[in-house]
């Protein structure tokens, strides 16, 4: 989940796309601006595409992760 500066949804989201661990991306309305489904194949993966990659992203202030598991 993302939040970004006032008015860069649209640039953050096209960036977004262009990222091979970022499978889906939606505009929200509510606390969040972005929801992006990211997947990876082990939790490192996953941290150094979020914090190396997605973070690093202009117009972006913040991020909230949450590790969805299979049973």
């Amino acid at each position: 989940m993302i939040n970004t500066e006032v008015s860069a949804e649209d640039a953050v989201v096209e960036q977004l796309r262009k990222l091979p661990e970022v499978k889906d991306v939606d505009l929200v309305y509510g606390i969040y601006d972005i929801i992006a489904k990211v997947e990876a194949p082990d939790l490192k993966a996953i941290r150094e595409g979020v914090t190396e990659k997605i973070r690093n992203i202009p117009g972006i202030r913040k991020t909230m992760t949450m590790i969805a598991a299979d049973e």
